[in-house]
């Protein structure tokens, strides 16, 4: 087994924090003896939200989308186990996986040797922050579709690779699962845009209107953020108000206002 690093690079950058007493590394065996689990609960027909409990980490929601060809496991849960694994088979399994950023990469790897070497999608922009590299990574670009019916789209902002997956639900409708570079807040109907979300670092007006544009061209009303969050129609909409809003706060719009 190679040594542990002496820090994870991903967590050490500015986007993200630590508590005070540092990094600490931990194993699979110490999580379960603590009583960890995946816990799945179903969002709306065929999408699935998996969260680890007790949280874990930065506690995110992961989410299972059910498609014809296959599912895909977008974001990965910080913790798995032979339970989860056959949760999650009996939901059909998973026959892609994805990340919407590198602070999701975690236990990709894990979860795709749990279902038969399923192929993890990496936007080549952010392949620098891969800890580990492994033939079972297929690196895109901007767009890519792991499922005949789901398309990951780059968006960039969080990180330069930051994507969304584009889902339709059983009803026809377009669903985005956001990931961190578009967020819902909890006013309904709005979202927000941060290149760190827990040190408060904004991003421009100009990569917030950039991001807005790569998903105008979209399909979606609905959206899951990876925090549990939902708009549950007008999502479409709430990405162009809110982009719009945005940039203009951080641009100087409103100054007078302040």
């Amino acid at each position: 087994m190679a040594p542990l690093p002496q820090q994870c690079p991903i967590c050490a950058d500015e986007r993200q924090w630590m508590p005070d007493q540092g990094q600490i590394w931990t194993t699979r065996e110490q999580l379960e003896s603590e009583g960890h689990r995946v816990s799945i609960s179903e969002r709306e027909p065929g999408l699935y939200a998996l969260r680890v409990e007790p949280k874990l980490g930065i506690g995110q929601t992961c989410y299972l989308a059910q498609t014809a060809e296959g599912n895909l496991l977008f974001d990965v849960p910080p913790y798995i186990d032979a339970e989860a694994v056959a949760a999650v088979a009996e939901l059909g399994g998973v026959q892609a996986i994805a990340a919407s950023h590198p602070h999701m990469f975690g236990l990709q790897l894990e979860w795709s040797a749990a279902f038969g070497a399923a192929p993890v999608f990496v936007c080549r922009a952010d392949a620098e922050w891969l800890q580990r590299t492994d033939e079972r990574i297929w690196k895109y670009y901007h767009e890519t579709r792991p499922l005949p019916s789901v398309t990951l789209q780059r968006v960039g902002g969080h990180f330069a690779g930051s994507a969304i997956a584009l889902w339709r639900g059983q009803d026809g409708v377009g669903v985005m699962l956001s990931g961190d570079s578009i967020g819902p807040v909890a006013r309904q109907g709005w979202v927000t845009f941060m290149r760190s979300f827990p040190n408060y670092l904004p991003l421009s007006a100009n990569v917030v209107r950039r991001i807005a544009a790569s998903v105008a061209d979209l399909d979606f009303d609905r959206m899951y953020g990876n925090f549990g969050q939902v708009i549950s129609a007008g999502a479409h909409s709430a990405v162009q108000t809110s982009a719009q809003r945005y940039a203009e706060w951080v641009s100087g719009a409103h100054d007078d206002l302040t």
